[in-house]
């Protein structure tokens, strides 16, 4: 089965550039994930009839891993702000216009907050619809056996895939475990940690330095035993 033209991966100096980039930077297992994830964010646009920059959707895309890796990690931020900036930096050197440059930052800075993006701008909407088909399958069904074996073909999946997914999410995060907080990579570092106490949003207000609030033994507020 041929990819629609409207679904394509795009053909420009850009997209090209991009390529390469990525390509250099990250694992094939990244670099084949990010490119399904373009395809299947592209093809959930044609299917409901959404007007998108394909340019956008692949910098998107192709981008929004780019956090994991050592030589784009930073050491205190969310992985998913560290690949958005090293996009906005790319884009801008390549000179994209700057409303398009953010975007594409927000489409990779928020591709790990569900129930948001697919209120967004089409390209942030679709960076989040091909990761949570690429990753979660959340989507599954609403692909046909084909499109589903046309996209793996062209960039295949690991034998195990999920597995493998998931250690290089812990491998690109392990280091700065605080930045899980409140977001769904905090289950990336407790599956990998048993021992691992994920940072509770309750127990923050009651430590805060406001007063008044009440206090039960085992609240994790660190102000009792």
């Amino acid at each position: 089965m041929s990819t629609p033209s409207d679904a394509a991966i795009p053909e420009s100096a850009l997209a090209k550039a991009i390529t390469a980039f990525v390509r250099d930077t990250e694992t094939d297992l990244l670099f084949n994930h990010s490119s399904r994830v373009y395809r299947f964010g592209a093809l959930a646009g044609v299917r409901q009839g959404l007007r998108f920059d394909r340019e956008l959707l692949y910098a998107g895309a192709m981008f929004h891993d780019v956090g994991l890796m050592p030589d784009h990690s930073s050491a205190d931020g969310r992985f998913e702000v560290d690949g958005a900036n090293a996009a906005r930096d790319f884009l801008k050197a390549h000179g994209v216009p700057e409303a398009d440059v953010y975007t594409v930052w927000t489409a990779i800075a928020l591709h790990t907050t569900p129930g948001i993006p697919v209120h967004m701008h089409p390209v942030v909407a679709l960076v989040t619809a091909g990761v949570e088909m690429d990753v979660l399958g959340l989507t599954y069904d609403q692909y046909s056996d084909a499109e589903r074996a046309t996209v793996v073909s062209a960039f295949p999946r690991t034998l195990d895939f999920k597995e493998d997914i998931i250690q290089a999410f812990y491998d690109g995060i392990r280091h700065k475990p605080d930045t899980t907080f409140g977001n769904v990579k905090a289950d990336v570092i407790a599956d990998k940690e048993p021992a691992f106490r994920k940072g509770n949003f309750c127990s923050v207000i009651r430590a805060s330095r406001w007063p008044g609030g009440t206090h039960a033994t085992g609240c994790g507020c660190g102000q009792h035993d």
